[in-house]
């Protein structure tokens, strides 16, 4: 999510993981918090709720003001008669325009784990004139209520609105970095309990357009506060064909994309799994690339997942979602608890992009340290060692690389690492993102609710 050698502006608030460690002042939260209470008897527990709705019969179980579900081979919501009328200015580009707007709101889910954080994730058809707003609002361990968070604005296009998260949300308790909510201080014991999402759907008044929201989910997590975790067994070895895609071939490309391809991992790697199972850009789509720039697909996506606030094409969401605007695909975000989760998804063919920080020294291969980073995860050797698929190559060619997998998996689990100055910062703790077809295989739904997606 972040060039190879520089600080993502998440890591940056990341330090107050060692405020909890070292007693020094730092910012109040982290973008990712190592969290959870490192109790060993949790640690066995699996701390992840991922909960989604997707069926007909759930899109019929929430509040619609304005809104409706409608059935089919994808059943979704869409807007019936808009519920009214409502000004927006666009921040990023200071224009107001005024839409027409209805709501769908999901019943209270209660988080089989009271979570330390939410990342929401949807898969939606937003046809030219239609955006969509996603928000969460909760219920604490101790009875009190979040307000209501906006977690993403979003379009699949880039000509009505720009997409964006949005900053400086929180209520002193918790706060939105980005697109994740976040606890501001785990060690208190306080926990999001249970939760509700919000969708608002948008379009240019007086027409029938509407945007389709398909699937719309969060996952909730406890991670435990940990800098090792426990190895595990090998279990197999398969290596599925995922294409490979380098993003430092486009160093320099579209710098206005978050000053260009050397910070394109998230996006290079969403191309590659997209493509694995069969979407392509059409060369109309592609026509606004420059002829002369190779894998022109690539800086399609980066311009397509470009958080306009954040700056950047790391936004989770945002990436699932551009993976679903290609027919038969849907995608989630969500985290995993172990490499037997990823080693069940690959035996179903489903591969899995998964976020990571470490020191150059830390993996062995690389040749690289980051504070952010996304790769493909393609397979496993007879070893049981990891086959990644990483955009951080100079070439095409070389994005294929084996990770010893001791190595791999304790960067990819923990919740806790120092970078470079000795600091303690957090790790990702899991975080993935899921592409996978919009109807799996009954092989794919089983490996699927294996690791909590349904």
């Amino acid at each position: 999510m972040s060039r190879a050698q520089e600080p993502s502006r998440r890591t940056v608030l990341a330090v107050a993981v060692a405020a909890a460690v070292t007693g020094t002042a730092a910012p109040a939260a982290a973008a990712h918090p190592a969290t959870g209470t490192g109790d060993p008897g949790r640690a066995q527990a699996r701390p992840i709720d991922y909960h989604a709705w997707t069926t007909y019969r759930e899109w019929r179980c929430g509040t619609a003001q304005g809104a409706r579900a409608v059935p089919g081979r994808r059943p979704g919501v869409v807007i019936g008669a808009p519920a009214g009328r409502t000004d927006y200015r666009d921040p990023h580009t200071g224009t107001t325009a005024t839409w027409e707007y209805a709501t769908w709101t999901s019943p209270v889910h209660r988080l089989s784990v009271p979570a330390t954080e939410v990342v929401a994730s949807w898969n939606a058809h937003t046809p030219d004139g239609t955006w969509l707003q996603v928000e969460l609002h909760g219920t604490y361990s101790d009875g009190t209520e979040t307000p209501w968070y906006v977690l993403g604005r979003w379009a699949a296009g880039d000509q009505d609105i720009k997409r964006t998260s949005v900053d400086d949300q929180t209520d002193g308790r918790s706060t939105i970095w980005t697109d994740t909510f976040a606890i501001d201080d785990a060690s208190t014991g306080l926990r999001l309990a249970s939760y509700r999402l919000r969708l608002t759907l948008y379009r240019r008044p007086g027409t029938r357009l509407t945007p389709i929201v398909w699937r719309l989910g969060a996952m909730g997590s406890d991670i435990p506060d940990r800098f090792t975790v426990p190895p595990s067994a090998p279990g197999l070895a398969q290596e599925l064909a995922v294409p490979r895609y380098s993003q430092e071939i486009h160093k320099g490309q579209y710098p206005e994309y978050d000053n260009g391809g050397e910070a394109w991992c998230s996006p290079t790697s969403s191309q590659m799994i997209i493509e694995y199972w069969g979407g392509r850009l059409t060369p109309e789509q592609l026509s606004w690339v420059d002829p002369g720039y190779a894998d022109p697909q690539v800086c399609h996506a980066a311009r397509f997942t470009y958080d306009h606030q954040y700056e950047g094409c790391g936004n989770w969401p945002f990436n699932a979602a551009y993976a679903a605007t290609f027919e038969g695909l849907q995608g989630v975000v969500t985290r995993l608890a172990s490499l037997t989760d990823l080693e069940t998804l690959i035996a179903a063919g489903i591969p899995a992009i998964t976020s990571q920080s470490f020191l150059k020294g830390e993996l062995t291969g690389a040749g690289y340290g980051t504070s952010g980073h996304l790769m493909t995860v393609i397979g496993f050797t007879a070893e049981g060692d990891v086959i990644a698929n990483d955009p951080a190559s100079p070439s095409n060619e070389a994005v294929r690389r084996v990770y010893k997998r001791r190595e791999w998996e304790n960067i990819w689990l923990r919740t806790k690492r120092y970078n470079a100055s000795g600091k303690v910062v957090s790790g990702t703790g899991g975080v993935c993102y899921l592409y996978f077809p919009a109807h799996p295989t009954p092989h794919q739904r089983k490996a699927l609710a294996a690791v909590g997606v349904h």
